[in-house]
């Protein structure tokens, strides 16, 4: 009885299935949370370069009064040289908005136009849905987005004149600050959580920035 026991192979197969089944079930899990990784990171991608479109061609989240003021005055006609005023970097921190650490300089609504497109301004992270011609903002192409994820700077890059009546001509960088992936499954099964995503930007020349911008 001992050697027929011996080489028996009833349940083997199950014994086989038992060590693969742990292996195929975290590829198989594993290509769909990098499959979803992927589309986070395109998602992000579009949505930078429609933040960075949208801005050039809306009111700047820093008041044009403000950006007009930082440009010098001394001799008019003359070039906006680089670098000839600190750059403006505007973002929410919680709920407050700021341009440079101060609120005062910062516009929510112009923000908002960026963020949402051209849907209806609120104070929070909704991103309502569109309606009619209304243009996407970044939400609507990276779902989940917070506002606090977005950073949108005015640097002076050697555009415009001094003395131009829509004030100097910045070059406008969107990127994303503080974002993670998402893992689904592999959050549990192999501890992959937190994982930043590389800072992804989009930098575009301002056009038509002024208050009667569509």
């Amino acid at each position: 009885m001992m050697m027929l026991f011996a080489k028996s192979e009833h349940g083997a197969a199950m014994v086989e299935m038992t060590i693969v089944a742990p292996i195929l079930f975290a590829l198989t899990l594993g290509f769909v949370d990098f499959g979803y990784a992927l589309y986070q990171w395109n998602s992000a991608t579009k949505a930078v370069q429609v933040g960075a479109r949208l801005a050039s061609i809306s009111d700047p989240v820093v008041p044009a009064t403000v950006l007009a003021a930082a440009a010098p005055t001394s001799v008019p006609g003359a070039p906006v040289a680089a670098g000839v005023y600190a750059s403006f970097v505007c973002k929410y921190t919680g709920s407050a908005g700021a341009c440079n650490g101060t609120s005062a300089n910062f516009d929510a609504n112009a923000f908002s136009r960026i963020f949402r497109g051209d849907t209806a301004v609120t104070n929070n992270d909704a991103c309502p849905a569109l309606t009619g011609t209304q243009r996407p903002g970044m939400c609507h192409f990276f779902p989940g987005l917070l506002r606090t994820d977005v950073v949108i700077t005015y640097a002076a890059t050697g555009l415009g004149y001094q003395t131009r009546l829509d004030g100097p001509v910045p070059t406008i960088t969107v990127n994303l600050q503080n974002r993670t992936f998402h893992f689904f499954f592999l959050s549990g099964l192999m501890g992959f959580a937190n994982i930043n995503m590389p800072s992804m930007l989009s930098t575009v020349t301002g056009e038509d920035m002024k208050s009667t911008s569509p």
